[in-house]
């Protein structure tokens, strides 16, 4: 009965243990821009900041046409960064033209994006926003170029190109 109960006990360890590994990133995870006054902006604030189409796309989560937006021919080197907020989100030598309409990334700054699903379709994608004003991007797919084979498919209206 003891060596039952020794054995009991150290499952429940090695079992909590496990449980610690995979759940503790998550659990413990910071949200370095939790505090930011981007997300106390209200939607009327937001409004006057914002273009109409910019506003329905990073507050509402709506999509702009496919090849409307002139930054599917930007080609300079420099930064693409949140419309709402100004934050880093992408180098332009991360874009490439993903033939779908709307300005294409491979991979993203670290730090810069958070992710959630969306159902909005009836099916599920990764929609993905700017981690400090939580303004909508787009949305990431798994048919993107190396090395990442990832697609961040993303609104030209939501972001806005400096020049290097």
């Amino acid at each position: 009965m003891k060596d039952l109960m020794i054995y009991a006990s150290r499952r429940s360890m090695l079992a909590g243990a496990a449980m610690f590994v995979i759940a503790g990133p998550v659990i413990g995870a910071v949200d370095r821009y939790a505090m930011s006054p981007w997300r106390r902006i209200g939607d009327d604030e937001w409004r006057r900041r914002l273009p109409a189409p910019s506003f329905r796309v990073l507050r509402q989560q709506d999509t702009e046409l496919p090849f409307s937006s002139p930054l599917n021919k930007e080609h300079r080197a420099g930064t693409f960064v949140c419309l709402g907020c100004d934050l880093p989100l992408f180098k332009s030598q991360w874009k490439y033209d993903s033939g779908t309409g709307w300005p294409s990334f491979y991979t993203a700054f670290n730090d810069a994006l958070g992710k959630k699903a969306d159902f909005a379709l009836g099916y599920e994608r990764t929609e993905y926003h700017c981690a400090r004003c939580l303004g909508h991007q787009g949305h990431v797919f798994d048919d993107g170029p190396k090395p990442t084979g990832l697609r961040y498919c993303n609104n030209g209206v939501a972001i806005r190109f400096l020049a290097a």
